[in-house]
């Protein structure tokens, strides 16, 4: 199943993002796992399919499980589905499932995976790249976080936040042009695969070739601690040619439901 190593580093993520924190669940259900950071953000209080789905029912049976589990927190939640988890027949249906427990669609993201990273077409320019292991390095993540995925400043410092050095195994970069912070990527090791993820550059500096860097630069330091691991990401529609060129491929879809606007 090829689209198993990319659903599993995902959920394996958000994992490693609640490590640590008050509030979060971490937990396995009959057919719904939850990795919920109990954050405003509710992107990260997330329900995600585990096994297959064959029918209506048994969808609802996990949409129910996992409505259940929040609505007892009283917080706001998405659901994270991998199509590759339906049949055909229930994916055509899922939205209007979806609908009947007031989830609303709110982003597809193709699933993409890379054996070996092409060398890049073009020469790239320098970026001084730093992890984040301090506060003004932290501080820079977040804003571009915020910035470019537009969410409060609030809600994902709250995910990013001061406890981030004891995640380690979430490992964020930020990138420097001229001592000014431009582009972030972060990587996630699972079993056999390194996901990448917060790949995002500051408007103004966009077409420039940051993006790319950043995400090089993510998956090569993670190749020095996990050699021979595949690269998964899930990818925005923007950045689906950069990645495709790259040597990246897509080998499923997720979509996202939030439990209100």
């Amino acid at each position: 199943m090829e689209f198993f190593p990319v659903e599993a580093n995902l959920r394996q993520s958000f994992r490693v993002l609640a490590t640590d924190r008050t509030g979060a669940d971490v937990m396995e259900l009959p057919g719904v796992s939850i990795a919920s950071l109990g954050v405003a953000f509710q992107m990260f209080n997330a329900a995600y399919l585990n096994s297959m789905v064959e029918n209506e029912e048994e969808m609802h049976s996990c949409l129910e499980l996992a409505q259940t589990h929040f609505q007892t927190r009283g917080i706001a939640w998405s659901f994270w589905i991998c199509e590759d988890w339906l049949t055909r027949p229930l994916r055509r249906k899922l939205s209007r499932i979806c609908q009947n427990f007031d989830l609303r669609l709110v982003s597809e993201m193709p699933g993409m995976t890379a054996d070996t990273v092409k060398a890049a077409r073009r020469p790239l320019p320098d970026l001084e790249i730093r992890r984040v292991d301090s506060l003004p390095v932290l501080h820079d993540f977040q804003a571009i976080g915020s910035t470019c995925f537009h969410v409060p400043p609030a809600w994902f410092s709250e995910v990013f936040d001061e406890r981030r050095a004891a995640r380690g195994e979430f490992a964020c970069f930020v990138g420097y042009r001229d001592g000014e912070p431009v582009a972030t990527a972060a990587s996630v090791p699972s079993q056999g695969a390194i996901g990448i993820y917060n790949v995002a550059t500051s408007p103004g500096h966009r077409e420039r070739g940051y993006g790319e860097i950043m995400t090089r630069h993510a998956i090569d330091a993670s190749l020095k601690e996990y050699p021979g691991s595949q690269t998964v990401l899930q990818a925005t529609w923007q950045g689906l040619s950069l990645y495709e060129r790259m040597g990246f491929r897509a080998v499923t879809r997720f979509s996202v439901y939030n439990s209100s606007r």
